[in-house]
């Protein structure tokens, strides 16, 4: 376990209409590939994020595989969100974890959840490690989503500078930019967490 991860384990969203769909998504993955050996998935992305808060809204499923695996182009499944809305959860075949900032702990922090699935072992990316991965591209909802990672209290700004920092060096890609999102995020984060003591002082 990295010396950044989080030191409880925490409670993961799996009743809502997203984790249902992902859970579909998986079996049917599982059952189109004839799985009969584990294969380690690992889930980023706004589906991660979404099943640490409950709220994020994402159908395209980002995922890194522990084994070379086929996704099949028609591998969808429909799903109606809380508000009726019908949507199509997939997995985003153009997603490379290599892209983002990713400390190099990032797999092995992971925290396992069980969908019920026999052979595809779900793990999700913590919610520190998610942070830092939205830090690279961090468009409005990378954005809204530290924000949500923050103020629930699953991280802290200390401990996002901490982990991106280390994983710096093993980025690739322009680095003047990554600082400067870098920055934002972390202004990002502090703001928030201001927000949460005057909301915390005012209740008390």
């Amino acid at each position: 376990m990295g010396i950044d991860a989080m030191p409880t384990r925490p409670m993961f969203h799996t009743d809502t209409a997203l984790a249902t769909g992902l859970r579909e998504l998986l079996r049917q993955l599982e059952e189109r590939l004839a799985l009969r050996s584990p294969v380690n998935v690992y889930l980023a992305g706004g589906m991660a994020v979404h099943l640490f808060t409950g709220s994020r809204v994402t159908t395209d499923v980002d995922a890194e595989f522990g084994s070379r695996v086929f996704i099949p182009s028609d591998l969808i499944v429909d799903v109606t969100l809380e508000d009726g809305a019908r949507q199509a959860v997939y997995f985003d075949t153009n997603y490379n974890a290599s892209f983002a900032l990713m400390h190099e702990d990032y797999l092995d922090d992971a925290i396992a959840l069980d969908l019920g699935t026999a052979h595809i072992k779900l793990h999700v990316l913590s919610p520190l490690d998610l942070a830092v991965s939205k830090i690279a591209r961090f468009a409005d909802n990378d954005k809204e989503d530290i924000a949500a990672l923050v103020r629930l209290g699953l991280t802290t700004a200390d401990e996002i500078e901490h982990r991106a920092t280390s994983a710096l060096c093993g980025y690739v890609g322009g680095l003047a930019m990554l600082r400067l999102n870098l920055r934002d995020a972390l202004a990002l984060a502090r703001q928030v967490e201001a927000e949460k003591s005057v909301v915390q002082t005012r209740e008390q």
